[in-house]
C-alpha cells in the first residue's frame, strides 16, 4: 500500500512477502533508519543504534555492541545474578501468596527488567528517585511513548520546530533527566574504574573509548546513547512480552497444562528453572514463539530507502520510508494457518519457523 504521510512517500509491507522483499531481498536499499525526532534529543542526534542511520558508523556501532556487550561471554558473566534476582521476585510472589494479598504482577515484571537492566549496565541497581522525582520506571515508560507517538516533526521538518502538540518541549526535559543521571554514572564509574573486579557495560565501553580501539570517533555521547538503547530496548519489551505470555496462557489452560507437564518432567517441583534447563523446554520455547508471533514487541517499525528501488513489481523512489506492519505480517494467513488462533504447537518441526524469528530478532537487533 502506498501512501503520503505529510511530505513523506511511504510504502506499507502488511504481508509476509512484501515484508520479505524490504527485509530480506532489498535489505541492501532499505536498512536505514528516516529522520526521527524524538531520537534527535534522546539519543544525542541518532547516535544509537536502533534510529542511527545506516552507513560505516551503524555498521562499526553494531560490531562494537555484538563483540564487546552481546557476547555470549559477557552475557554468561552475569548468569549468576540474574538467577539471585529471579529467587528474590519468587521469594516475593510466595510471600504475598501466603499473605492472600492482591499483588500487580505487571509491576513487579517491570521492576524485575529494571533490576536486572541496571545490574548489568551500571554495575548496580538504582531506586525510582535516583534518577527524577517521577520515579526510574515511571520515566523510561514515558520515554518509550514520546518516542512512539506520531510527531508531526517527522513528517513535516518545518512544523517540527514550531512544536505543536509539545512534544518537542516534553523531549528536551527527559533528555536533560538522562543526560544528567548518565553523566553521574559515567563519573562514578571512572572513579571506582580500577577497584572494580566484574566490568558492567559501561566499564566496557570506558576502556574502548579510552584505548581508542574504535574505528570511529567514540565518546561519552556515543556511551550514553547506547546506554538508552539498552534501557528503553529491555525494559519496556521485555516486560511486555511476559505479560502476553501469561495473559495467553491464562486464556489457554490446556496450553497451560502442557507446559506444567513439560516443566515437572523436565525441572521437577523441587528447584528453580536454570537457564541450563531452556534448551530441553521445548513445549516453552514454542510458547514464546507463538505469543511473539501473535504480539510482537514493535507492531510498526519504519525504515527509508537510500536509492531508488526497482524490481519485483516495485518502484520506491530514494528517501520513501517503508513501514512495516508487523501485527499484520505475523498474521499472514498465507504463511500461518489460522493465524488468529494461539497454536503453540505450529512450530512443532515447521519450516515457518525461521521467519517469526528473523522478524522477532531484526525488531530487537535492527
Amino acid at each position: 500500500m502506498y501512501l503520503r504521510l505529510g511530505l513523506v512517500p511511504t510504502t506499507i509491507a502488511s504481508s509476509a512477502d512484501a515484508a520479505e522483499k524490504f527485509l530480506k531481498t532489498y535489505d541492501h536499499i532499505f536498512a536505514s533508519r528516516p529522520h526521527h525526532e524524538a531520537s534527535q534529543y534522546l539519543a544525542y542526534g541518532q547516535k544509537n543504534m536502533i534510529f542511527a542511520k545506516y552507513g560505516v558508523y551503524w555498521r562499526n556501532m553494531r560490531k562494537l555492541c555484538t563483540v564487546h556487550l552481546l557476547s555470549n561471554h559477557k552475557i554468561h558473566s552475569f548468569q549468576s545474578m540474574r538467577k539471585q534476582e529471579v529467587e528474590l521476585l519468587i521469594e516475593s510472589l510466595k510471600e504475598e501468596a501466603r499473605d492472600r494479598v492482591a499483588l500487580d504482577l505487571s509491576a513487579k515484571i517491570t521492576s524485575l527488567n529494571a533490576n536486572l537492566t541496571c545490574l548489568m549496565v551500571f554495575g548496580k541497581k538504582y531506586m525510582d528517585e535516583d534518577l527524577d522525582k517521577r520515579g526510574f520506571k515511571a520515566v523510561v515508560q514515558e520515554v518509550v511513548r514520546l518516542s512512539t507517538a506520531p510527531n508531526l516533526g517527522d513528517i513535516f521538518p518545518l512544523i517540527g520546530v514550531i512544536d505543536l502538540h509539545g512534544l518537542t518541549r516534553k523531549l528536551k526535559d527527559l533528555s536533560k533527566v538522562f543526560d544528567e543521571f548518565l553523566e553521574k554514572i559515567i563519573d562514578e564509574h571512572v572513579e571506582d574504574h580500577d577497584r572494580k573486579q566484574t566490568k558492567d557495560f559501561v566499564d566496557t565501553m570506558m576502556d574502548i573509548m579510552e584505548s581508542g580501539e574504535a574505528e570511529f570517533q567514540f565518546d561519552r555521547c556515543n556511551i550514553k546513547a547506547i546506554l538508552l538503547d539498552m534501557l528503553f530496548a529491555v525494559m519496556d519489551t521485555t516486560a511486555s512480552s511476559v505479560e502476553w505470555i501469561l495473559t495467553e496462557l491464562l486464556r489457554h489452560p490446556e496450553v497451560m497444562k502442557k507446559l506444567r507437564k513439560e516443566l515437572q518432567e523436565v525441572v521437577g517441583l523441587e528447584r528453580m528453572v536454570e537457564e541450563s534447563d531452556l534448551e530441553n523446554l521445548n513445549y516453552l520455547d514454542m510458547v514464546v514463539k507463538e505469543c511473539m508471533r501473535m504480539h510482537p514487541v514493535a507492531p510498526l517499525f519504519y525504515h527509508e530507502s537510500m536509492e531508488d528501488c526497482v524490481g519485483d513489481d516495485l518502484h520506491i523512489p530514494k528517501g520513501s520510508r517503508i513501514l512495516v506492519n508487523c501485527y499484520d505480517v505475523q498474521r499472514d494467513p498465507n504463511v500461518w494457518p489460522e493465524p488468529d488462533k494461539f497454536l503453540p504447537d505450529r512450530f512443532l518441526e515447521s519450516s515457518i519457523d525461521f521467519f517469526v524469528l528473523q522478524i522477532s530478532v531484526y525488531l530487537v537487533l535492527s
